[in-house]
């Protein structure tokens, strides 16, 4: 059966969401930066590269990203605005050496996207890997607190959206996935689901793959990682 990400993150995706925003990954990568320290030439692997932005901020801080995403849709996006090495990959099964990256990335709430919190706390330990020891390991995640305190736990009426499309985010009955509906104006329809892992969930997989988280920001400012924060963006070294 395919699954939820398989089909979406393609060209009507990109049509929905048009404008995504280049300063902000700058910004986000900057904050990166200033509390890894790296320094010009580092690998760099970007898991769920997505259409790039991030990495050719990478590209502009003076390190060697790697984009990986399973999307071939959004690798040609990501063609059009960095000169990187991309790789269509599922993130369960990188096909990366162990141990040849200076730091992992995973960004934009890359991650949270699989049916069971195995195949999540695999996945982050398959990243974890690919670390050099002392690497570092990020991710930038939505913050579950924050969601379940603004999102319905019921499906409600559908919103108007980008291109004559219609939306409406709800919790699944057990609070533990955020569900995002997409209706295009064409008639067809697509789900994104996210498992919503508390930042204290997220740094107990980390601890289990080797991974110490030094820093937590709730935004890409680098306010505190707290509950009312927009983010849970965690930074972490291998062991």
């Amino acid at each position: 059966m395919t699954e939820w990400f398989e089909s979406w993150f393609n060209e009507d995706y990109l049509a929905l969401y048009p404008h995504r925003d280049a300063a902000e990954a700058g910004q986000l990568v900057q904050l990166i930066g200033r509390f890894t320290g790296w320094t010009s030439g580092w690998r760099v692997l970007d898991v769920g590269c997505g259409p790039g932005r991030h990495a050719a901020a990478l590209e502009g801080a003076g390190v060697r990203p790697v984009g990986l995403d399973l999307s071939s849709a959004l690798l040609r996006r990501a063609r059009e605005v960095t000169s990187a090495p991309l790789v269509r990959a599922d993130m369960r099964r990188l096909p990366i050496r162990a141990h040849s990256v200076d730091a992992c990335l995973s960004l934009f709430t890359s991650f949270g996207y699989f049916e069971s919190d195995a195949e999540h706390a695999e996945t982050l330990a398959g990243m974890a890997s690919t670390l050099r020891p002392g690497g570092w390991f990020v991710i930038d995640f939505l913050n579950a607190a924050q969601v379940r305190s603004h999102v319905a736990t019921e499906p409600g009426t559908l919103q108007p959206g980008e291109r004559g499309s219609r939306l409406r985010k709800y919790l699944s009955p057990d609070r533990r996935y955020v569900i995002k509906e997409i209706h295009l104006a064409d008639g067809r329809q697509f789900s994104e689901r996210v498992r919503l892992y508390h930042a204290t969930e997220l740094e107990a997989m980390l601890a289990a793959a080797g991974i110490a988280v030094e820093q937590r920001f709730g935004d890409y400012h680098g306010a505190r990682c707290i509950d009312g924060a927009p983010r849970a963006l965690l930074m972490g070294r291998a062991a």
